[in-house]
């Protein structure tokens, strides 16, 4: 019927767009939306449930993963040119 291709997304911890842990950026690419949207909603949760929010994205950014590297780093005795 449709063509869809069926691909699985993760959520994981930004490396690219990050200010503390890439929580927020990770979110925010999951959801696709923008960034500062989700710091936004972090900063007002933080302010409304005192307690709470800190606690959850505490525990949040110790439970998900870094988004993995795609490409290897240099390895020690690698040359490197430009």
């Amino acid at each position: 019927m449709f063509n869809q291709q069926n691909t699985v997304r993760r959520l994981f911890r930004s490396r690219t767009n990050r200010q503390m842990t890439g929580l927020s950026g990770g979110i925010a690419e999951y959801m696709d939306i923008d960034p500062s949207l989700v710091r936004i909603g972090w900063v007002a949760a933080t302010f409304l449930t005192f307690p709470v929010a800190p606690f959850v994205y505490f525990i949040a950014a110790l439970i998900i993963p870094s988004e993995p590297i795609d490409q290897p780093g240099p390895v020690a005795g690698d040359t490197f040119t430009i």
